[in-house]
């Protein structure tokens, strides 16, 4: 890992895949920068934005969360979640944290700043916006689908995504595509947590702009639910380089092989899951796969 200390790597997503990501760079600590979808509308976080408004916060948790390297008082008091009845049943006690730094703080960063100086988080975790947005798709049959939840259950296939309304990128999040080695999209919900950040048309652009880094794609081991599982990899590359205005990917990472479209891109193929949990990636395997595109 020394190698690559002074390599910035910058990985955008949701919770568990973003997480795993990021967990696995722990070694470069601030190189790494986690850009983090902000749009999740279920659950806890979508309760607290029903009643309080603002970005969702359950995605930066739950990166936070998998970055926690020795268990302390605060640590156990994030990651709580209340159970029983009434208004408090089912919320995370970070989701609530956040949110009141929230409205403590001049910005959502600071609220995250915070919370990482509290936890001795070194690993950078910027929000994709600081302004709340929704996900919506576009179904074949011309119907717009409202909410990340509704999108991710759905049974037709989606044709398009957008948020709603616009918002702006983090500027933070800008600057850390500008100065980054390395760019990784996935794994994780491909609609719900790579799509929603290359949604805004900011960082979009700064990953077209900045032709030095190298663009990585990795591919889920086990299928997704819903629409994102209709989707086959060659869709999913086309719907990344869209939105990044046509800017190729550069490596695939992937676990499998895919013969029919690995003449247009450059696949990387390697075992990449858990020994104990074959449906997610192993954390030192993954952090490998991506180091090793370094040396290509």
């Amino acid at each position: 890992m020394d190698a690559y200390k002074d390599k910035k790597i910058v990985a955008l997503g949701g919770g568990h895949g973003l997480g795993r990501i990021l967990s696995a760079l722990k070694g470069i600590d601030d190189n790494a920068t986690g850009i983090v979808t902000t749009t999740d509308n279920g659950g806890s976080t979508g309760r607290i934005r029903h009643c309080q408004g603002g970005i969702a916060w359950g995605d930066t948790r739950n990166c936070i969360n998998q970055l926690i390297t020795e268990p302390t008082s605060e640590s156990i008091m994030f990651e709580y979640r209340f159970k029983g009845e009434g208004e408090l049943n089912g919320h995370n006690l970070g989701n609530l944290m956040l949110t009141a730094l929230d409205n403590l703080s001049v910005r959502p960063m600071e609220a995250i700043q915070l919370i990482r100086t509290m936890l001795k988080v070194q690993v950078n975790i910027v929000p994709m916006s600081e302004h709340p947005s929704d996900l919506k798709g576009l179904t074949v049959d011309g119907n717009w689908v409202h909410g990340e939840t509704r999108v991710d259950q759905m049974d037709q296939q989606l044709v398009r995504l957008e948020l709603e309304p616009e918002v702006p990128a983090t500027l933070e999040a800008i600057v850390a595509i500008a100065q980054a080695d390395c760019i990784v999209l996935g794994p994780g919900s491909f609609l719900t947590s790579v799509m929603p950040p290359l949604l805004l048309p900011e960082i979009g652009r700064a990953i077209f702009n900045n032709q030095t880094a190298k663009v990585i794609f990795i591919e889920n081991i086990s299928p997704e639910d819903g629409s994102a599982g209709r989707m086959k990899i060659k869709q999913k590359l086309e719907w990344c380089e869209r939105a990044c205005q046509g800017r190729k990917i550069d490596i695939v990472i992937v676990d499998s092989s895919y013969p029919d479209i690995e003449p247009e891109w450059s696949f990387f193929k390697a075992d990449l899951a858990s020994p104990n949990r074959d449906w997610r990636h192993d954390r030192e395997k993954l952090k490998n796969a991506i180091l090793a595109q370094f040396d290509h």
